[in-house]
């Protein structure tokens, strides 16, 4: 296992910059996620700590050492891509063993690699195979298996289980995080979908434009974001914003009125010093059919039904909506009037610059 750590790394396509100054350190044995939306620049980082782009300013190190200008080999990586990338008339043993030979590693050695990482992901069946006739999720096995045969100081991960259905993403998330912990290795993680970040990070890199808006604990994310990009990137479904303005303080916190004569005493301290402009509300803590510490009413548009929950659409005054999470049974239909609950503590506070001023977490 290795540190990886950029220092001020800027990447530029002609004059187009992706990737603006960022600053961010992998620590040894850690499992570090880089998420956001497409374009954002997460598979570029990536790229450039795997040596397959070149660093336009900064540096790029590896386990302390400076490793900017080395091609890739050099760099004690081993990247799993999103293609599968697999010889197809070559079997799942020689797929797997291919980089060790071309390396002229003794036989023995190979064989006793390839049929380790074998056991590790539980693809021993499967070695003589070719990749035609593998499920999808058996030739990521394979691609990961040909990582781990390098014995690398970091793996580098570039969005592994998009082309998997929704089942086989669960179970590799699953496998991927059981093989972490086996082998307690780097891994450097790069995928679009937050749930991947949320259950399989040790910390997340939240990218915008080229750059991190936050880097933190999945949790410290959702209950502490920077700012409104970060809260409203994290959780499904994603934040309801609703303006708002400070009409005071209570016992010293913030009074703030989010419809005409509905003011909500939050938990944000009055002494934040800033102009309050949206708050955030989290469809899972809202209350359907109303409560908590105040209330606002709208309009059911449609209500989505997943079984175990639904989550309840709203039209509000002003041309507003509002998304909240219900029981699965919920009697609601569009078009008629429900009541929204909202508690004290499931209000983040947003200022005119998009800071998510500091709150307790709401449990």
């Amino acid at each position: 296992m290795a540190e990886v750590r950029l220092d001020r790394v800027w990447k530029a396509f002609g004059g187009n910059m992706v990737i603006r100054g960022v600053d961010l350190t992998v620590d040894p044995g850690a499992f570090v996620v880089f998420v956001g939306p497409s374009g954002c620049g997460k598979s570029t980082l990536l790229r450039l700590i795997a040596g397959l782009e070149e660093v336009t300013r900064g540096n790029v190190l590896i386990g302390g050492r400076e490793v900017t200008e080395l091609p890739p080999y050099e760099r004690g990586i081993a990247m799993v891509f999103q293609s599968y990338a697999l010889y197809p008339h070559m079997t799942v043993y020689d797929n797997m063993a291919f980089g060790l030979r071309l390396a002229r590693e003794g036989r023995a050695a190979v064989d006793a690699r390839v049929r380790e990482a074998a056991r590790i992901l539980q693809i021993e069946p499967l070695l003589e195979r070719k990749p035609r006739q593998l499920s999808g999720g058996q030739r990521q096995r394979v691609a990961i298996g040909r990582a781990i045969t390098r014995n690398p100081e970091v793996f580098l991960f570039d969005e592994p289980l998009s082309n998997l259905d929704a089942a086989l993403r669960v179970q590799m998330r699953i496998e991927i995080a059981r093989l972490h912990r086996q082998l307690g290795a780097t891994m450097v993680y790069v995928t679009h979908d937050q749930v991947e970040a949320m259950t399989l990070a040790d910390r997340i890199a939240v990218l915008d434009a080229g750059i991190v808006r936050q880097f933190a604990a999945p949790l410290e994310l959702y209950h502490h974001p920077a700012d409104r990009f970060v809260a409203t990137f994290i959780g499904s479904p994603r934040m309801n914003l609703l303006p708002c303005r400070a009409v005071g303080e209570a016992e010293g916190r913030v009074m703030v009125e989010i419809a005409e004569g509905t003011v909500l005493a939050t938990t944000t301290r009055a002494d934040a010093g800033a102009e309050i402009v949206e708050i955030g509300l989290r469809p899972e803590h809202l209350l359907c059919g109303g409560g908590g510490d105040a209330e606002i009413a709208g309009r059911v548009l449609a209500v989505e039904r997943l079984g175990g929950e639904s989550f309840v659409h709203l039209s509000l005054p002003g041309d507003r909506t509002l998304v909240a999470k219900a029981p699965g049974g919920i009697e609601a239909r569009p078009g008629i009037e429900m009541r929204i609950g909202i508690p004290a503590g499931a209000a983040y506070l947003f200022d005119a610059e998009g800071r998510c001023l500091p709150r307790p977490a709401f449990e």
